[in-house]
């Protein structure tokens, strides 16, 4: 004998319907319990994948090129881009991928750029 099929479906209201057998039934959902901030460190520390970051960790990443950023918001390809603004393409990429760093001119115009594109 098989046994009858389980739907939960929404209601307007936000409540959760239980439709088993041709029989419904109201379902209450469970709300999870907040965690405080030692609860939550204690969590983030048991992680082994995802450990929060040290000081000296923090200090030694590299951040994000600008670049990159504003060109994602742009959302052009990095051809288009080299076009546009009459930067080599060689230069976007190594500005991109983190291997170069804008000169202070360099960094002058890419906020030219970002406030009016």
């Amino acid at each position: 004998m098989s046994k009858p099929d389980t739907i939960v479906k929404m209601a307007r209201d936000g409540t959760l319907g239980r439709v088993r057998g041709g029989r419904k039934v109201i379902v209450k959902p469970v709300r999870p319990k907040a965690l405080t901030e030692a609860e939550v460190l204690a969590a983030a520390k048991a992680d082994p994948d995802n450990r929060p970051l040290t000081a000296k960790a923090l200090a030694g990443m590299k951040p994000v090129a600008r670049v990159r950023t504003l060109r994602r918001a742009l959302s052009p390809t990095q051809e288009e881009v080299a076009l546009r603004y009459h930067i080599p393409l060689g230069t976007l990429r190594d500005r991109e991928q983190g291997r170069s760093q804008p000169d202070q001119p360099a960094r002058a115009y890419l906020a030219v750029i970002a406030r009016d594109p």
